[in-house]
């Protein structure tokens, strides 16, 4: 029998590569009953790293999802990805959980993953939680670490437990104040957390104030450490060792007593076609509200959808629709999962985590639902890392084109980091991701799972091109062979927007000299040329095109006349609005051994850095952030190697689009050649 809804958890695990979330997950799930035996991350029998490529390279690429049920809970668990590489499946996992666990290893303390994603679960309103592992590794300084995650990430980060035995064992000081811990006292940190908790409301901290902690009942304390938790006004901090299992038994269950069910959490920002927010509610007996945050192609089982329920119950042979879709597909089967293995189950509650296969048109972020007038909500977009690092790819042996289009097709559904472009003019199809190592291990995907082999090309850089001042364009389209004629004339505006704001293009004519049925083909020629560039042949942005006069033929005006004067109308405006190359800058973390901080640092000045900050880390490490063109970095791995004897350690996320000197446009605008078009 499914426990209620509100005796349901779920957790993902997030944060830096190698903080042992995967052997977290597994002792959990070990804890929890869910296993008879821990499985290794260097044996690769873990029940997350199930993929061949996890296990030969020891690190997880993918989320896996598993559950655990147990005194009447069900804890839905979630293992990510910590390497940058992958973040893409990490962020739209967190999404589908009520609680963010940002795992940080004791022994190297706060790292690049633990602010990104402590950063990106603040934004997202999740329910955040510090699990600090490893914490019997020799020589940590868990008091110290405890101070640096407070001055990092804010006075709400809170031990609810406290590390004792010399990191052996753990001391409740939620519910307990009594016991002897390696730092601090478990009554000294309840005292703190009460005193936190309490003032978020002002009725009970009257009450507690007046009358003291005893005298506060156990609702008044649970709805204030609700409260809390939504808010991010306490963030708890636990301590686990998870290959000793130190810790584990204690984090289950305050996962179970404190931590949010689904009807006590932030919902996510669903929205209808108006963009009028759209509240669902952990209520069983309403209309089904689901999202898809997860794809998986299996050879064997075909399409799997993975979603979150939000309202509603979803049940085994019940129908639901997909989006704005009104043909509805019957839930033949419905699985929970348990890493690459799938459980067949009746239903699916508010806070559940389950699968459905064989739906061709399900997809990433696809809303289900059951009721045709709820068609048109929508979950807002989870901001993703842009794809930044490119190769042109094209099959090894002929006659499999059609079959490399499908395999990018499906490994594009299962990441939405993973980007495949088509470039027309070049007939040249290129993919898109957040690194090297992202792309190539998609390939050997491709290879392993569909047979594909593929050459690649060099990256390309994903430069963007923009205006940076006003003009106007006009062109005259009219050709005449025999018959019919065609005939087009365009007059337009073009104004820069500011960065990231997109293409905006409205209709200022006035008194009919261009039809309305035309202005759809004067869009599209513009587009057309905003796709292959204006000047060094990559995709426009950020441009305002204003179409105000022109001229028709009630006979020879034709759609295709106004594409082609559309498109020159607009690069003759550009040509004469300052056009600029724009190229993409990253922000970089470097954790380099402190000898080598001059000569990184010189080496990041040679590639147009700009040196943000640098910290002291211990162990006699820096931190140096910088600011850098992604242009500027093929190399840089190698050359960090090299100078750092192999000990230097880097993450980057994209930061922004930036105007790229004249000497570099120069050479990017004299590489490309666009090919002559006839009139």
């Amino acid at each position: 029998m499914s426990p209620s809804t509100e005796r349901i958890r779920s957790l993902s695990l997030a944060g830096h590569a190698g903080a042992g979330k995967t052997t977290l997950f597994e002792a959990m799930l070990h804890a929890g009953g869910a296993l008879n035996s821990m499985g290794s991350v260097e044996k690769g029998s873990t029940v997350s790293d199930n993929d061949p490529m996890e296990r030969a390279r020891g690190h997880s690429i993918d989320a896996s999802i598993a559950s655990i049920e147990r005194n009447g809970f069900r804890i839905h668990l979630v293992d990510t990805p910590g390497y940058a590489d992958f973040r893409g499946p990490a962020l739209a996992a967190l999404a589908a959980t009520d609680t963010v666990a940002i795992v940080v290893n004791a022994a190297n303390g706060i790292e690049h993953g633990t602010r990104s994603m402590m950063a990106h679960a603040k934004e997202r309103g999740l329910a955040r939680l510090l699990i600090v592992n490893r914490i019997d590794a020799e020589g940590v300084n868990l008091s110290a670490l405890v101070d640096d995650l407070r001055a990092e990430f804010g006075n709400e980060c809170l031990p609810v437990n406290l590390p004792a035995s010399q990191g052996h064992a753990v001391r409740d000081a939620f519910f307990q104040k009594g016991g002897d811990s390696d730092f601090s006292s478990p009554g000294e940190a309840h005292q703190q957390l009460i005193d936190q908790v309490v003032e978020i409301d002002d009725g009970v901290m009257e009450h507690y104030l007046d009358k003291g902690e005893d005298a506060l009942t156990a609702a008044e304390l649970h709805d204030a450490l609700e409260h809390c938790l939504r808010d991010g006004h306490l963030v708890p901090i636990v301590f686990t060792s998870a290959r000793d299992g130190v810790g584990v038994a204690e984090l289950l269950e305050l996962i179970e007593r404190i931590l949010p069910c689904p009807n006590e959490t932030n919902p996510p920002p669903f929205h209808d076609d108006k963009g009028i927010r759209f509240d669902v509610a952990a209520d069983a007996g309403k209309h089904v509200v689901a999202d898809v945050f997860k794809i998986v192609n299996d050879p064997f089982v075909g399409k799997l959808g993975v979603f979150r329920v939000w309202q509603g119950t979803v049940r085994k042979d019940s129908q639901l629709l997909v989006d704005d879709g009104r043909k509805p597909f019957k839930v033949a089967h419905l699985f929970r999962l348990k890493g690459k293995d799938h459980v067949e189950i009746d239903e699916a509650l508010p806070g559940d985590i389950v699968a459905v296969a064989k739906v061709d048109d399900i997809h990433f972020d696809a809303v289900l639902h059951d009721a045709a007038d709820e068609g048109r909500i929508h979950l807002q977009p989870c901001p993703f890392p842009a794809p930044m690092f490119g190769l042109a790819v094209e099959p090894a042996h002929k006659g499999q084109e059609q079959k490399l289009a499908q395999a990018l097709a499906r490994l594009a559904e299962e990441d939405p980091c993973f980007v495949v472009e088509h470039h027309a003019e070049v007939n040249q199809t290129v993919i898109r991701g957040l690194s090297d190592l992202h792309l190539k291990l998609m390939l050997e995907r491709m290879k392993s799972r569909y047979d594909v082999e593929v050459i690649t090309h060099p990256p390309r850089i994903a430069y963007r091109e923009t205006i940076g001042g006003k003009s106007e364009g006009h062109h005259r389209h009219k050709k005449q062979t025999g018959g019919a004629g065609q005939f087009g004339e365009v007059f337009l505006r073009v104004e820069p927007l500011e960065r990231g704001a997109g293409f905006v293009f409205s209709d200022d004519t006035k008194g009919g000299v261009i039809p309305n049925q035309f202005m759809p083909a004067i869009e599209k020629g513009i587009r057309q040329a905003m796709d292959a560039g204006a000047v060094a042949g990559y995709p426009m942005q950020d441009v305002r095109v204003s179409v105000y006069d022109g001229k028709h033929h009630p006979v020879d005006s034709k759609e295709v006349a106004f594409i082609s004067a559309g498109r020159k109308a607009f690069l003759d405006a550009v040509s004469r609005a300052r056009p600029v190359v724009l190229e993409p800058v990253v922000d970089l973390e470097v954790s380099i051994p402190d000898p080598s901080v001059g000569d990184v640092t010189g080496g990041l000045a040679s590639r147009r850095a700009q040196i943000m900050g640098t910290d002291s880390l211990r162990g006699g490490e820096t931190l140096i952030k910088a600011r850098v063109p992604l242009a500027e970095l093929a190399d840089f791995p190698t050359q960090l190697k090299a100078m750092t004897g192999g000990q230097g350690r880097y993450a980057m996320d994209f930061s922004h689009y930036d105007t790229v000197p004249p000497g570099v446009q120069k050479k990017l605008v004299e590489a490309w050649k666009p090919k002559a078009e006839d009139d």
